[in-house]
């Protein structure tokens, strides 16, 4: 069967909310971390990689369904059905988790970009800073989604750099699908922060409310949180094929990232990657001198990525927890509340960054809290997705209670051990 030009056209058209949530996954936090994971193993947790896949597009694509079922988002979802407790719980525990990534991203930013520009560390942050939020605050959806959609390549520097790099890909692919444990701290942390960058607590908000967005957009719905949308199962097939797509690209950006950092950060013994040129290393075979400029503008680039959707669903959230007008479709001008939630939590995360921790050691640490903070959600997420009250005739398949619940019991027993070692140990 060819593959011509027009069929290209029409799947990168359906490619959106689901594929944009995929890439911005790989967000500072997750290169930070996924490089990090690649130098102190080897590797040895190559498999992560393959096993998070299903899992993560299993629980993306219940947040994308009850966002395309309601015409709401996971806030609103579980402030009409839900006791008030819970909500405030669900939107606490991402707002905690969101607000230190955005500190962390903006941070990793900033010392990238010191590679390039050797301006003051405060400057180059304070500008990051006030460019993310005029981006997502003065530029429309359908514009910035479509700026959005294709900043993410600059991440495929790891996937050349990977066959650069002399390999032995007889081991790589035994590590990819043979999984191998060790149950001392290190390891056991290192699980839960790739876990919890890879099915994070700000993608599940996301993707419901731009699953939303998209039904304003397409005129299937007038405004967000009012009106039940009219939807088919061919909109949920291309919302599932979007959904899976953006997962796969990003747990394959994950796997190139850990083969190129193992192959070319890893010496036998763990590497702690403490600061931005360390990080920058695993690009030198493919870039050279000028593997610092090429880290920079993968780093820079998934950051206003991901920044502004990490502003943003915590907007979300808020917006509806409290019943204001929300959505980035809604002018600054309709929608005070919404965009003041998005400036306050991207400059609450700017005062993360005036801690003692390196920027580059606070985005593992931020991984660490969003795989500590994502259980409870899910089994609020699975919870909504199997009640036919709130999904209808699009409750949870067999196949999506099969893997969504056994991904929360995996993530939710990885936290409570590794809280366990920390205590104990």
């Amino acid at each position: 069967m060819k593959f011509s030009k027009d069929s290209l056209k029409k799947f990168l058209k359906v490619l959106g909310p689901g594929f944009i949530t995929g890439a911005s996954d790989d967000d500072p936090s997750g290169i930070a971390t996924y490089s990090q994971t690649g130098a102190r193993f080897g590797y040895g947790q190559l498999w992560l990689a393959s096993f998070s896949f299903p899992f993560q597009a299993v629980i993306q694509e219940i947040c994308g369904r009850i966002g395309m079922v309601t015409g709401k988002g996971l806030a609103g979802v579980i402030r009409k059905n839900y006791a008030g407790r819970v909500l405030y719980i669900a939107v606490f525990l991402l707002l905690v988790a969101n607000t230190i990534n955005i500190g962390a991203d903006l941070g990793a930013m900033a010392s990238a970009g010191q590679l390039v520009l050797r301006l003051p560390f405060t400057i180059l942050l304070l500008f990051m800073t006030v460019a993310t939020l005029v981006l997502e605050v003065f530029v429309s959806y359908k514009v910035y989604a479509k700026f959005l959609k294709y900043l993410t390549f600059a991440l495929l520097a790891y996937l050349v750099t990977a066959f650069i790099v002399k390999q032995d890909w007889g081991k790589i692919f035994q590590a990819t699908f043979i999984p191998t444990f060790s149950f001392n701290k290190e390891y056991l942390m290192n699980i839960v922060a790739v876990l919890g960058t890879t099915i994070s607590p700000y993608l599940f908000f996301w993707q419901a409310g731009e699953e939303v967005e998209e039904e304003v957009a397409n005129k299937k719905l007038q405004q967000m949180g009012t009106g039940i949308p009219q939807i088919t199962k061919r909109d949920i097939r291309t919302m599932r094929l979007d959904t899976v797509a953006g997962m796969f690209f990003s747990n394959l950006v994950m796997w190139f990232i850990i083969i190129t950092a193992g192959s070319t950060l890893f010496t036998g013994n763990p590497v702690n990657i403490q600061t931005a040129d360390q990080a920058a290393l695993a690009l030198k075979p493919l870039a050279g001198d000028f593997a610092f400029i090429l880290f920079a503008i993968g780093i820079i680039g998934t950051g206003f990525l991901a920044v502004p959707i990490l502003a943003g669903s915590a907007s979300y959230a808020f917006s509806e927890a409290f019943g204001w007008k929300e959505g980035l479709y809604r002018k600054f001008t309709q929608a005070h509340g919404f965009y003041a939630v998005i400036i306050v939590a991207t400059l609450i995360g700017l005062l993360v960054n005036f801690t003692p921790i390196k920027p580059f050691q606070m985005l593992y640490y931020t991984a660490i809290i969003n795989g500590i903070c994502a259980p409870p959600l899910m089994v609020l997420i699975m919870l909504i997705g199997n009640n036919q009250k709130i999904m209808g005739n699009y409750v949870n398949s067999f196949l999506s209670n099969l893997f969504g619940w056994t991904i929360t019991v995996i993530m939710t027993l990885a936290a409570l051990a590794l809280l366990y070692t920390l205590i104990f140990s």
